[in-house]
């Protein structure tokens, strides 16, 4: 049997136990909830100091403290246990014991949505939107109007990989049909993972390294669903295989993906693998897509948007009495084509594989100073080719335009220490050793041994750093952290002897010398400073303060060559120096009760902020390349690597209010709220800002059931950058779901627990133009369709 029959099976299935699902609805044993009851949120990211929670009398926790002197067993995650009805679904999550602002999008939600990319899947979250350069295929999460070297993407506690960071066109290979949860941390926890992460991480969880065995006991719903725990006994628990599968097809892009989870455990040992596949065809667009060209057919579709992806995962972990240790093996592979007039005219897709090795664990030892030891490392091995024809006429020139590769190994080491009284405190301390080397290439396409050898080909990237987290516990309700972070960077490269301010100059090509090599160091330092404090009525303020350093990134360094995607031709500066943020923030949030929020406003201000200048000049116009590569397109548009100051401020909003009971459910409202402004120095605007968004909507769910309807509008982008920006129009984005969840018999199909639903997009089927993506003018979001999904575990 086929993949593709494997996958229609499965949805067929679903289609069936949906309707019998529909028509037993009044059947379905269910308490009619008086309030809502809200899930515990789990957060694995933001610190490397790990709270220990109060252990239930009858639910034990996961990382229980031991008495002196005996071990400490691993058990299972809290549980709710002690209550009636299981965690209802949709449940605005609100993590109010951090620092700062953390977006979290559990289980059931990535479930619902359904998105192949991050960018997709956060695009809608308050303060957060995608790059949308392809849409459905390569889109990367934007935080506060920033990008790629400012944002971090991480897996289970490494770097994603990828080239995604390189070039706007890139995917992102952390594909949420094998994702648990993502967790979007911004502020001083962010430091945790480099100063390349100034904006903030997105964090992806899955089960790929297990940290506990399965459990095929009866139990109620886990918290985000969650697969639940067991505790290790003595003795060990009996072996012990659960099975998930999760399928779905879509009508917008005709696509279809499907997935299956497998997680086994017996004794010591507990083992985990996945395999996921999804192809789509180009997508459906409300609209004609070309802005400034009327004159290609088009027929509905947006040309060139097909997509197909699969991926293999296996791993497993050792468990014992004081911890665990384990190591997982990756497999992504991905091919999809390039929306855009020039890639319709040139039929450009990318062909991408990379395979990942990982590796994590934990040591809790029985000693009064530690409290637990933990590690973290992976290694990367990325490969793509940008394939089109290089006359678009001739279908027999199809070949490899260029090619990327990433090479990159990295560690991290924890050690949290056993938390002491210093009188005016308890006071936690972490500290954090991380290191890793980097190696990309971009060879030229054309002519290997050209002095300028491909966009940025060869370089290296050497880095180590040290960090060190405190935390204070005046009372129950007043906590403030103190962190530091000082990491050395080494980059080599070579670039040609480009000397950026003659370009604007219009001068003889001949000043431009040949390529050499160069070796820079940087010693970036950072430091934070935050107060977390409990107030009347449930609620909890934060203000935090950092200073955060950032080293250039080689491709700001040693760029030299066209970049399609951007449709720039990029021209790397060797000079340029460290990057200085500096921020604060202040956050309000509730996360109990019928009324939840969270509120946040913040303020950062940029010294030497480096961005890609656009010269308004063209390769006609100057000289792009030196004499010795006289071949540059003519079309593309000169960009120079480029220092300025610049202020971000903004803020963000997102509450749900359950308003009251209704038909055994409850019912509400819930809306959000986001804006930031992003400004040079002299007042000009920062390029490629998202806009104003304000939405709302209603809700109604019971222990089983969700429904929800949103309306998001985005206002227009008018405050662009003056040269080679143009404005954006403002949208209506309005979406509706609904979801069927149930314990089921296992003696049926062997399923224990089914989730199914559909899923409405873009229903109002408007235009909608991403004002952060450099190809908005000529790629239109998808229009209106409808999703169905379902989700079976056994």
């Amino acid at each position: 049997m086929t993949f593709r029959k494997k996958r229609a099976f499965h949805f067929g299935g679903a289609s069936w136990l949906l309707l019998c699902a529909m028509a037993d609805g009044a059947q379905a044993q269910t308490t009619p909830p008086s309030s809502t009851q809200l899930p515990e949120i789990t957060v694995t990211a933001p610190s490397p100091i790990v709270r220990r929670k109060p252990v239930p009398s009858r639910t034990p926790a996961r990382v229980a403290r031991a008495a002196p002197g005996q071990n400490r067993e691993r058990a299972a995650e809290p549980q709710p246990a002690l209550v009636a009805a299981a965690p209802q679904q949709g449940v605005l999550p609100v993590v109010t014991d951090q620092f700062a602002t953390v977006t979290v999008v559990p289980n059931e939600e990535i479930r619902r949505q359904g998105t192949a990319q991050l960018g997709d899947l956060l695009f809608s979250k308050p303060g957060i939107t995608g790059s949308s350069f392809a849409p459905g295929a390569s889109s990367r999460p934007v935080i506060r109007g920033l990008d790629v070297n400012r944002v971090g993407i991480i897996e289970n506690g490494t770097n994603a990989g990828g080239a995604s960071d390189l070039g706007e066109d890139h995917f992102v290979p952390v594909d949420p049909l094998a994702t648990n949860q993502v967790e979007v941390i911004r502020g001083p926890a962010a430091m945790r993972y480099g100063s390349t992460s100034i904006g903030g991480v997105v964090s992806a969880t899955n089960n790929r390294i297990p940290d506990a065995l399965p459990t095929c006991a009866a139990a109620p719903f886990q918290t985000y669903g969650l697969p639940a725990k067991a505790p290790l006994a003595s003795a060990g628990p009996p072996s012990c295989v659960t099975v998930e599968t999760r399928t779905a097809v879509s009508s917008v892009d005709r696509g279809v993906d499907g997935g299956i989870l497998l997680d086994a455990g017996g004794g010591n040992f507990a083992v985990h693998a996945d395999a996921y596949g999804r192809k789509s065809s180009d997508y459906s667009i409300p609209g004609y897509p070309y802005l400034f060209d009327q004159t290609r057919p088009v027929n509905g579709r947006q040309p060139n948007s097909a997509m197909q992806a699969d991926g293999a995962s296996i791993g497993g972990s050792y468990i014992f009495s004081g911890g665990f240790i384990g190591a997982a093996i990756t497999q992504n592979d991905t091919l999809y084509r390039i929306p855009g007039i020039d890639g319709a005219d040139h039929q450009t897709r990318i062909d991408a594989r990379q395979t990942k090795f990982t590796a994590k664990g934990e040591y809790r030892p029985d000693a009064a100073a530690i409290d637990a030891v933990r590690f973290w490392a992976g290694a990367t091995d990325y490969k793509h080719n940008e394939i089109g024809l290089a006359d678009p006429t001739d279908l027999s020139t199809l070949g490899v335009r260029q090619t990327f590769t990433n090479k990159e190994q990295e560690g991290r080491v924890e050690v949290q220490m056993t938390p002491f009284n210093a009188r005016f405190a308890a006071v936690t301390t972490a500290f954090g050793l991380q290191a890793g080397h980097q190696e990309l290439t971009a060879p030229s396409p054309d002519d290997p041994t050209s002095p300028l050898n491909g966009l940025f080909d060869p370089n290296k990237n050497n880095r180590v750093a040290g960090y060190v987290f405190n935390e204070f516990k005046f009372t129950d309700s007043t906590k403030a952290q103190i962190a530091g972070r000082i990491e050395h960077v080494s980059l080599s490269g070579t670039t040609p002897a480009f000397i950026p301010e003659l370009f604007d100059l219009n001068v003889d090509p001949a000043a431009i010398g040949p390529a050499t090599p160069r070796n820079l160091n940087f010693t970036p330092k950072s430091a934070s400073i935050g107060l977390i404090q409990d107030l009347p009525g449930q609620l909890v303020a934060s203000i935090t303060a950092q200073y955060v350093e950032r080293a250039p990134k080689p491709a700001e360094l040693f760029s030299r060559g066209g970049h399609d995607a951007t449709g720039t031709f990029d021209i790397g500066n060797p000079n340029l120096g460290i990057e200085t943020a500096k921020t604060i923030e202040i956050g309000l949030r509730k996360a109990t009760g019928p009324f939840r929020f969270e509120a946040t406003a913040y303020y950062t201000k940029f010294n030497g902020f480096i961005y890609r200048r656009l010269t308004g000049n063209t390769c006609e116009d100057v000289a792009c390349v030196s004499p010795a590569d006289p071949a540059a397109p003519l079309e593309l548009n000169q960009a120079i690597y480029s220092q300025r100051d610049a202020t971000f401020r903004g803020g963000e909003f997102q509450s749900q209010l359950d308003i009251g009971p209704l038909n055994g459910g409850i019912w509400g409202i819930e809306n959000q709220f986001d804006v930031v402004r992003a400004t040079f120095s002299d007042g000009t605007n920062v390029p490629r800002i998202p806009p104003v968004r304000v939405g709302g909507g209603l809700f109604w769910r019971d222990s089983n059931w969700l429904t929800r309807i949103n309306l998001l509008h985005a206002f227009a982008q008018n405050d662009i950058a003056p040269i080679g920006e143009t404005p954006t129009a403002g949208y209506n984005l309005l979406k509706a779901e609904v979801s069927y969840r149930t314990k089921l018999d296992p003696t049926w199909f062997g399923a224990r627990e089914m989730t199914v639903g559909l899923v409405g997009n873009n229903l109002l089927n408007e235009n909608i133009r991403n004002s952060v993506s450099y190809t908005k003018d000529q790629v239109l979001m998808p229009g209106i369709g409808v999703r169905a999904f379902a989700n079976l575990k056994f």
